[in-house]
């Protein structure tokens, strides 16, 4: 996996859980899904930030059965937590223009 800027993999988990609630396992291999395979984020980096945003009220969990019906922890986005995706979403857009901008100056 490509590294990530600090709070890149936050605003990835929050747009993952826009689309719909899901179990850790699942937001990272939507995210792979989604960037074609170029960012893998491992467990070890997944479970903090889920709990970071959990702690920040920004994602919500509850318990559920899985697919392969197995207890699974499921989350979901919060108000707060849809808020804070159109406020990181408009940053990253600004930032990524920025960058492009200087990367092909000429």
């Amino acid at each position: 996996m490509a590294d990530l800027l600090q709070g890149t993999l936050d605003l990835l988990i929050l747009k993952a859980l826009a689309l719909e609630p899901m179990h850790g396992w699942g937001i990272a291999v939507r995210i792979q899904q989604l960037s074609k395979d170029a960012l893998q984020v491992q467990q070890g980096s997944l479970y903090p930030a889920l709990y970071r945003l959990e702690a920040k009220k920004l994602i919500a969990a509850s318990w559920d059965t899985s697919d392969n019906n197995r207890k699974a922890k499921y989350y979901s986005l919060t108000r707060a937590g849809k808020k804070q995706l159109e406020t990181e979403l408009e940053s990253w857009k600004k930032l990524s223009a920025a960058i492009r901008l200087v990367l092909e100056a000429r």
